[in-house]
């Protein structure tokens, strides 16, 4: 199996015309204001545009009102949700997108857990906890702490880089990879170098796993 790609935290046209080249599949857009990454509806609006058929625009929100992201629907058309505070299943299924749920590996979580309370997400994200950061922390977390019946659900976060995520994809077979830091000169910002390396690497996962 092909391990699926998102690359998240984009704020430039070309940056995502650079990734959609490398071969991602999914691009992030993070609607969670104190995020250096954060797009407001005009900018995201635009972005979108230049997201081709068969990549899916996914929006990226934390513990935000209902009525915050019906407002992004209407006016950005996602194809994807990624959830990453404390938001609830029901929460996450109200509004008639698919949706990943982000789990910050906490110290005694289990995400077996997690993966049954979300039953209903497309995926289940596992990321590096920090109480400080709600994703992007550049760290990984103990990949063996995931159980391979789990693997098939599971996108990879976490401190993801080209340096290392073609062992990332052999040792945890995850059903995709996500990435931002990794592949940025600065926040928001794109490294077309590292995202091309980051793609070679997920393709030497794929021949290993």
């Amino acid at each position: 199996m092909r391990t699926r790609v998102k690359i998240c935290g984009l704020t430039r046209a070309v940056d995502i015309r650079a990734v959609v080249d490398a071969g991602a599949d999914a691009i992030g857009l993070v609607f969670h204001a104190p995020s250096p990454r954060s797009v407001d509806l005009e900018q995201a609006a635009a972005l979108v545009r230049h997201i081709p058929a068969f990549v899916t625009a996914v929006g990226l929100f934390v513990d935000a009102q209902p009525e915050r992201v019906h407002e992004v629907l209407r006016q950005v058309p996602l194809g994807a949700l990624q959830f990453h505070g404390s938001e609830p299943p029901d929460y996450c299924a109200a509004f008639a997108r698919p949706w990943i749920k982000a789990v910050a590996m906490r110290d005694g979580l289990d995400p077996s857990v997690e993966a049954r309370r979300y039953a209903g997400a497309a995926s289940i994200l596992l990321d590096t906890f920090d109480p400080r950061l709600v994703g992007g922390t550049g760290r990984r977390f103990d990949w063996d702490r995931i159980p391979s019946t789990l693997a098939p659900r599971i996108i990879l976060a976490g401190g993801l880089a080209p340096d290392n995520v073609a062992e990332a994809i052999a040792r945890v077979r995850p059903y995709g990879v996500d990435v931002s830091g990794g592949v940025e000169a600065d926040k928001g910002v794109k490294d077309h170098t590292k995202v091309a390396e980051f793609m070679q690497g997920v393709r030497n996962g794929d021949e290993k796993r």
